[in-house]
């Protein structure tokens, strides 16, 4: 019994030890030395900084906001579990699949959504199957097939396709959009500390408490075309600040609820499945699990580097991508978004500099709890369209810029006439059929009719030139 006390007091001393050690190289990779307070508020700090992206999602597809928060949460734990609690990343809502959803509810359909979440649900298992492939025949042999060419022009396509819906939203209210924007630029660009890890939220809450401003002191009642009753700035339809009803709702919900309701879930189609619509989500959706991939492989290594500690070789980029594809796969059967690891969390280890995975699991412990409010999740979806419209205008032109970056960091050669070929024609088929007048290519397999939208028939185009064309010289390396 003294040699079993003995030895925890060894262990006791050897934690301490190590944890004053990396204290004065300026990093801690023991949280439990700072104390329980301390960990809590860095807990905090890591919700609050994904916050603001999480909560978007949801709010610009009319998936809920509670789920979603719900599933940050549990996502996180899980990628924790299968990641054997080595690695410090915060798994929030993915932006990449907005593109998807928006091709199966373009206007948040609540009847339609449960249909794309199982098209995300499959794009999920996409991962689990890669990162087999990976664990059987090494990550060098699988990601040759995946190289920047392909994967960089589909993430610059993705942005793109949805320029639109951001420009349409900002057009309801331009003061309140570019007021948005101004936020987020300045606290990005010349923010400090904690400031400039989370602009999207900064922006959300400087423009929503302008919004709020401008109805108090100009507002009027009108009722738009489509019947919907807003407060709009002197009357003005081109000049709309919230929602009546949304605003309405905030008095109604409830303080504490269910995060999530059976009809809003995968499961609730299954009474009275529309076949066409599987199918179509499913190919439609599936193939930007291709783009968010390489996104998880950058976040990693990013997360690798700030640690310094290489989680692609240990606990492994197999083990990594399981954890997040079966968070998405969870997620989405419970109508949440897709989760993806988030980049504004790896900013906060970066200001931080306390790299314990224990306090990201605290913060999704805080997400969870959060989910359980409805009146909470009811201010987020009272967010005024033009906020929205502002904050999501700045997200998707990153989202083609990080593409851009994936192609420029691994020295994508344009002089070779593959390459601009294999380019081109991901980004015209992808833009291109997103912007026609029927939206995406349909063809009947019996009595099935199948639509593809154009970042499916883009990415697939792409493989498989990418696969055929001569002069392949990608090589991946940790």
């Amino acid at each position: 019994m003294n040699e079993k006390i003995k030895n925890k007091s060894l262990k006791r001393g050897e934690i301490s030890e190590k944890a004053e050690v990396s204290k004065q190289d300026g990093a801690i990779y023991d949280a439990r030395s700072l104390g329980v307070p301390k960990m809590t508020i860095l807990g905090f700090q890591h919700m609050f900084a994904m916050f603001g992206s999480t909560v978007l999602v949801p709010a610009l597809t009319g998936l809920s906001v509670s789920a979603t928060l719900l599933f940050a949460g549990i996502g996180t734990l899980i990628f924790h579990l299968i990641t054997k609690g080595k690695v410090p990343a915060f798994l929030g809502s993915s932006f990449a699949f907005l593109a998807g959803y928006f091709a199966i509810a373009p206007n948040g359909e609540k009847d339609l959504l449960p249909y794309a979440c199982l098209g995300v649900a499959c794009a999920g298992l996409v991962y689990v199957i890669l990162a087999g492939f990976i664990k059987a025949f090494g990550v060098e042999k699988v990601m040759r097939y995946f190289p920047p060419i392909v994967t960089g022009p589909i993430i610059i396509a993705i942005g793109l396709s949805l320029s639109k819906s951001a420009v349409d939203n900002c057009a309801q209210n331009w003061l309140v959009a570019v007021f948005a924007i101004v936020i987020v630029v300045v606290c990005n660009i010349y923010g400090k500390g904690i400031i400039k890890i989370i602009p999207i939220l900064c922006g959300v809450l400087g423009a929503c408490a302008f919004a709020a401003v401008l109805a108090t002191t100009f507002g009027e009642n009108i009722t738009l075309a489509d019947g919907t009753e807003v407060i709009a700035i002197s009357g003005s339809s081109k000049l709309v600040l919230f929602s009546k009803a949304s605003l309405d709702a905030i008095g109604d919900a409830a303080w504490i609820g269910l995060p999530f309701k059976y009809k809003n879930t995968v499961f609730s189609i299954f009474s009275s499945p529309d076949t066409k619509l599987i199918i179509t989500s499913i190919v439609t959706i599936v193939p930007i699990a291709l783009a968010t991939i390489v996104e998880h492989i950058g976040d990693i290594s990013a997360i690798s580097s700030t640690v310094d500690k290489n989680f692609i070789k240990d606990p492994g980029l197999h083990r990594t991508l399981t954890g997040d594809g079966a968070a998405t796969v969870i997620a989405s059967l419970f109508g949440a978004p897709a989760n993806t690891t988030y980049g504004e969390n790896t900013g906060v280890l970066t200001l931080s500099k306390v790299y314990d995975p224990r306090v990201i699991r605290l913060a999704a412990g805080f997400a969870m709890v959060f989910s359980f409010c409805p009146k909470f999740a009811a201010c987020i979806t009272a967010m005024p369209v033009p906020v929205l419209g502002g904050i999501s205008l700045v997200l998707y032109g990153m989202i083609s810029a990080i593409g851009v970056r994936n192609v420029v960091e691994n020295h994508v050669d344009f002089t070779k006439s593959r390459n601009v070929i294999i380019a081109a024609l991901i980004l015209v088929l992808s833009i291109g059929i997103t912007y026609s007048t029927a939206q995406s290519i349909s063809f009947e397999i019996g009595e099935v009719t199948i639509s593809l939208s154009g970042l499916a028939v883009g990415s697939v185009v792409g493989i498989l030139m990418n696969a055929i064309l001569k002069g392949k010289d990608y090589k991946f390396e940790n």
